[in-house]
């Protein structure tokens, strides 16, 4: 086949309509083949002709989208110094588009020997085990398509994954459950648009693998926090079986979710890959070049393990911080992604050793003309020394927020923390973003995730119940601030089962009326459970999909009520901290702490603990940010009550002063929104019922009303 030096840059594939042009980084190669397939697997071996600045490149004039290829990349195996090149084996392109088929766990995908050691070098052939690059068809209609650009303050995020959603659900047809198409289908669309969120934040969706050690139990990578293909949307989750057709069908769920006015943000995987340690099989980085790609410790033959899966990528060296650059734009101007939520963020800050908030990724983000316009989320810990950075990334970023988790678990749990903790966690946690000139959206607060327990689990278990997943219930985190109110499990006692259900009704109002971006974990709304299992990252089956067929209607249509209610209330998003800086004190007009009494909380209050019980008056008249239009900004003023004791509490409503007549708007221990439009006024006495919350409105100012 006809071969022409085409050009180095840009990286990876690129068909320019007549023919593809081949680039791939290394700076250890000495020769780099590129491998075509044909449809039934014959191997054509192409060695690129040129290398420019170490991108050793080809153009192809003959060769189309859907064309299948890998590379094999020819060099030193020494890895006492870090370098591990192997021929025989067919190494997948970090720049590849698409990807067709899955790695099939065989001794030939490993660079060494099982009975030699890591040491010695294996010459099979891994490529009748090995999945194929394909050449992807760039050319799409978007329809005038593009990103939607929702701020943050108004912004709701369901975290999801693609197939858990939809693999039961009856209106879905069979064919496209559990995939991207699935995802775009209208019943889903429609469900989502009745919720109320407004983006969807999507599990990884970047080509990964399924570890052996998994398949050999019978299990699955579910989460997929396992890439491999950084540029690939999953191909196990698309219904279109043709040679790159999962990009045309990831486009058009975007496209489709975009035109209902909902965002899609990628929860990505750019601290470690899917190759393991030394002990792990070599499908693409280790092979290309090992000490480029991977941080290796003192002894090159091993790898600094910042995330607990083996590996770390090396994000000092320029091309890899290209690489993830490039991944990024692509995802963002080729695929029109919103925005995204970076894995174990704290590992991309380590230049040496200890997390640098002012790295060389995060300079490169601040300064990107791209990268920086979207949604930016870090979960801002890793399993390393100094890992947990809560309150500590740059200012374009927003972080997932376990103070606020762990806060408000703990709160609902009854036990002790000091006042000010839940307060700051309310408020947007302004100890945590206010010195670095963040807003309250910088939180992304959450009580729930993938990674722990669902919603209803956390009401129902306290303890995990991992066995399921093969670790002699080792796995998974011990301490889960759960509370099982009175039984381990499902039970028939109908006490308990109605506290569960209010306690669920308080954990969601305390989510969406607190200030900063609230996401709910995808199923919640409708009591998903994992039968208490707090790490379901391999249970690919009925344990975590979406059980569509057994929802909980009540707590779906309160859900939705409720995030309607935060939605048409500026008051529970405001884009400004109280005061600029103060949560409390007697000068602060905008929000007011009340004792059970109906008494403004003294300075003794907050420093002498825990509060079980407490009232919250939200002034709607005192909101500092205009509106949209550059308009003044009010709503409604409201009074909060929480009771997190065990036996019911009354209290006083709050006097003429913070307004004369209240109308009750929701009683969680009623089950629902208010459906009377019962008055109360100011003084009465009103009794809450053990672990409740009631939210008042006003609806009657007095002269001396704040």
């Amino acid at each position: 086949m006809k071969v022409w030096p085409g050009v180095p840059i840009p990286i990876g594939p690129v068909f320019d309509g007549f023919g593809t042009n081949f680039s791939l980084f290394s700076e250890i190669a000495e020769r780099v083949e590129l491998c075509l397939f044909d449809d039934k697997g014959v191997e054509t071996r192409i060695e690129l002709p040129e290398v420019t600045g170490f991108c050793w490149h080809g153009y192809l004039p003959e060769v189309e989208p859907g064309q299948r290829y890998g590379y094999r990349v020819h060099g030193p195996w020494d890895p006492k110094n870090g370098h591990r090149c192997n021929g025989a084996k067919l190494l997948l392109d970090p720049y590849a588009k698409a990807i067709e088929g899955q790695v099939q766990w065989n001794e030939a995908v490993f660079p060494y020997l099982f009975k030699e050691g890591f040491e010695s070098i294996n010459d099979s052939d891994s490529a009748p085990f090995m999945p194929r690059c394909v050449v992807h068809q760039p050319h799409f209609d978007w329809e005038g398509d593009r990103r939607l650009h929702i701020p943050w303050h108004e912004t709701i995020i369901y975290e999801t994954h693609v197939k858990g959603l939809t693999a039961r659900h009856p209106d879905v047809p069979p064919d496209l459950r559990g995939t991207y198409a699935g995802l775009a289908h209208p019943s889903i669309i429609d469900y989502f648009k009745a919720l109320g969120i407004t983006a969807v934040e999507l599990m990884p969706i970047h080509y990964f693998i399924h570890d052996q050690h998994l398949i050999d139990k019978g299990l699955r990578n579910y989460w997929g926090y396992n890439s491999i293909g950084y540029f690939t949307p999953h191909n196990e989750y698309a219904s279109d079986k043709r040679p790159g057709g999962v990009i045309a069908e990831f486009k058009n769920m975007v496209k489709a979710l975009h035109y209902a006015g909902i965002e899609v943000i990628l929860d990505v995987v750019y601290n470690h890959t899917g190759e393991g340690n030394h002990l792990g099989p070599m499908l693409s980085f280790k092979g290309i070049d090992n000490d480029c790609y991977y941080r290796l410790v003192e002894d090159r033959r091993y790898y600094m393990d910042y995330t607990g899966c083996g590996n770390s990528l090396n994000m000092r060296h320029p091309h890899v911080l290209q690489l993830l650059m490039d991944s990024l734009r692509y995802w963002v101007l080729e695929m029109h992604v919103d925005g995204f939520r970076f894995d174990l963020a704290s590992t991309l800050a380590r230049e040496l050793h200890d997390v640098d908030r002012l790295s060389a990724f995060f300079d490169l983000i601040q300064q990107d003309p791209v990268i920086s316009q979207v949604k930016l989320i870090a979960e801002p810990w890793d399993v390393g020394e100094g890992g947990y950075q809560v309150g500590n990334f740059p200012p374009l970023w927003t972080e997932w927020n376990g103070k606020y988790r762990d806060s408000i678990r703990d709160f609902w749990r009854n036990h002790d923390q000091p006042l000010g903790e839940f307060a700051y966690r309310f408020t947007g946690s302004s100890d945590l973003y206010e010195n670095t000139s963040r807003l309250p959206y910088a939180s992304i607060n959450f009580l729930t995730a993938h990674d722990g327990f669902t919603l209803n689990d956390l009401v129902s278990y306290n303890e995990k119940h991992n066995a399921a997943n093969g670790e002699n219930n080792q796995d998974g985190e011990d301490h889960n601030r759960s509370w099982n109110c009175g039984a381990e499990g499902p039970t028939k006692n109908p006490d308990i089962n109605t506290l569960r259900d209010r306690q669920k009704r308080n954990f969601l109002v305390t989510l969406m009326l607190s200030q900063g971006v609230p996401m709910l974990l995808g199923g919640d709304e409708i009591s998903r459970t994992q039968r208490g299992n707090n790490n379901a990252y391999c249970q690919d089956n009925e344990l975590s999909w979406y059980d569509w067929e057994n929802i909980d209607q009540p707590l779906l249509d309160f859900t939705r009520k409720l995030i309607h209610f935060r939605r048409n209330h500026p008051v529970f998003r405001r884009r400004r901290w109280f005061l600029g800086q103060r949560i409390h004190g007697s000068e602060v007009k905008d929000i007011i702490w009340v004792t059970p009494d109906g008494e403004q909380m003294a300075e003794e209050n907050w420093e002498e603990g825990h509060f079980s019980s407490l009232g919250i008056f939200l002034n709607g008249t005192t909101i500092p940010n205009p509106n949209p239009k550059g308009d003044p900004s009010t709503d409604d003023s409201f009074y909060l009550m929480f009771n997190a004791y065990h036996e019911s509490v009354t209290f006083k409503i709050v006097g003429a002063r913070w307004g004369a007549v209240w109308q009750l708007e929701i009683d969680t221990n009623k089950g629902s929104f208010a459906e009377e439009k019962i008055k109360m006024t100011a003084g009465k006495n009103i009794t809450l019922a053990p672990y409740s919350v009631i939210i008042l409105r006003l609806i009657e100012s007095t002269p001396e009303t704040l």
